[in-house]
């Protein structure tokens, strides 16, 4: 009875080693990987998460976006600015008169008609102008430099919408990779588990039933490990999008959630008196829109003040008949002028009021959007606190449940225990890992999303 337990043990070892290279084998023809790009694995790119946020940065269409439009508003000031420097033209004009003006003059009682006028008529010239004083004008200066500042904060927004995006999808990869890492070794478990049974029922020691059980669980995982491999593959091609690059490219994303655990268990937690919303862009962009109505008030208040303003003009001109000589005059003047609106109060008062409601709406909906980002910053803190404490849990939970499912295995091993119980301390072994690493990947995108609304670059 020994020699055949030694021989049932050593049997089972022999059919362990042969299963795990088998699920070697077979999780990476279920990766899918082309095979040139795993020949060339020595040439592919290393990218961590710091260097995958400045692929993006460098390479986004939205960040291209967002520097131009700066521009243009940088641009549009230094056009305004240009309508406070001297304008000068020039201007020259001729005319050929078909049909000269005739005029009657009373001469002693006699009439008398004459004709007025040249044949041939021209003049040429430079025109100047320049305003002294001009309210709207300098306001419109002032608004520029404004949309200046808020082209820049929605670059800025953008950024930090851009930079959560990349964390986001790096953690969903990560944790899409290790969901798959842990549903591979369970499967390399169910598996070895059924070769015992196999071998067991071989030798008459368990019943149909048994194997007929343990042979369904073996295939109810299949589906589970092509599931998380389409996910894998979905993350990895999201990633990818959000960085730039070619789907085909030969790219490893390093990092394992794990590696996260240690800084996540050693976080201070913020307290809600620390948290201040003064670099939130939302809430940026509402104050900056806010000037930029109080602005356009003060430009509706300057039109109808006084405008003060310097023209002047040289003109050179001559006329004369087909055949003669042409009689040539100097023309020159400097002259100041004033504009004092009178009527236009009634309308500007109307505008004022228009303006004045416009802005306490802005500012209510200010009021409204901070409301809301701080039940949203609450709302993360209590999921990065409640994550840190899963953590923490969970990985005593996880060890638990690896030594449970060791001990299981040796038990069944040696007849001590049934089938299912091996099968049970398998699932929770494999429940309490991949709950391990969503603990942590809700920490990880919780924080993410704090950083993002709090304006941390």
């Amino acid at each position: 009875m020994s020699n055949m337990e030694d021989m049932r043990m050593k049997i089972m070892r022999n059919q362990r080693t042969l299963s795990l290279v088998t699920i070697c084998l077979t999780g990476c023809l279920l990766l899918l990987m082309p095979s040139r790009l795993r020949a060339q694995a020595q040439d592919s790119v290393h990218v961590d998460l710091n260097k995958a946020i400045e692929i993006a940065l460098s390479d986004a269409p939205t960040m291209r976006i967002a520097d131009r439009d700066v521009q243009i508003k940088q641009l549009y000031r230094k056009e305004q600015i240009a309508a406070l420097f001297p304008d000068v033209s020039l201007a020259s004009n001729y005319n050929r008169t078909l049909l000269k003006q005739t005029m009657s003059m009373d001469m002693g009682g006699q009439t008398m008609n004459i004709k007025v006028g040249r044949d041939n008529t021209y003049s040429v010239g430079a025109n100047l102008s320049l305003p002294i004083i001009s309210f709207p004008l300098w306001s419109n200066l002032k608004l520029s430099a404004m949309d200046i500042e808020l082209a820049q904060e929605a670059a800025r927004s953008s950024k930090l919408e851009l930079v959560n995006q990349v964390k986001q999808a790096y953690y969903i990869y990560l944790l899409a990779k290790q969901s798959y890492d842990v549903l591979l070794k369970s499967y390399a478990n169910i598996e070895a588990s059924n070769q015992l049974v196999t071998n067991s029922f071989n030798q008459g020691l368990v019943s149909e039933f048994e194997k007929l059980r343990s042979d369904v669980t073996l295939q109810n995982q299949r589906p589970a490990i092509s599931s998380a491999v389409k996910s894998l593959r979905l993350a990895q091609m999201r990633l990818k999008v959000l960085l730039g690059m070619n789907m085909e490219e030969p790219v490893i994303f390093d990092g394992e959630l794990s590696d996260y655990e240690q800084g996540v268990l050693n976080a201070t937690m913020p307290s809600e008196q620390d948290i201040q919303l003064a670099q939130n862009s939302a809430l940026r962009q509402l104050d900056l829109g806010i000037g930029e109505l109080e602005q356009s008030k003060k430009i509706v208040r300057g039109a109808s003040l006084p405008m003060l303003a310097l023209a002047g003009a040289f003109q050179y001109s001559g006329m004369g008949d087909d055949g003669q000589k042409f009689t040539n005059y100097p023309y020159s003047y400097v002259a100041l002028s004033l504009q004092v609106p009178i009527v236009s109060w009634v309308a500007t008062s109307y505008k004022l009021k228009q303006s004045d409601l416009n802005i306490q709406n802005m500012r209510d909906q200010r009021l409204d959007v901070e409301r809301n980002l701080r039940v949203g910053v609450q709302s993360y803190l209590n999921d990065m606190q409640q994550a840190i404490e899963d953590i923490a849990a969970n990985r005593e939970t996880m060890l638990q449940a690896q030594k449970a499912y060791e001990i299981a295995q040796k038990q069944y091993e040696v007849g001590m225990n049934t089938w299912l119980d091996l099968s049970n301390a398998e699932l929770t072994l494999t429940s309490t890992q991949l709950t391990y690493c969503q603990s942590i990947f809700n920490y990880l995108t919780a924080k993410a999303n704090l950083d993002a609304t709090l304006g941390v670059e």
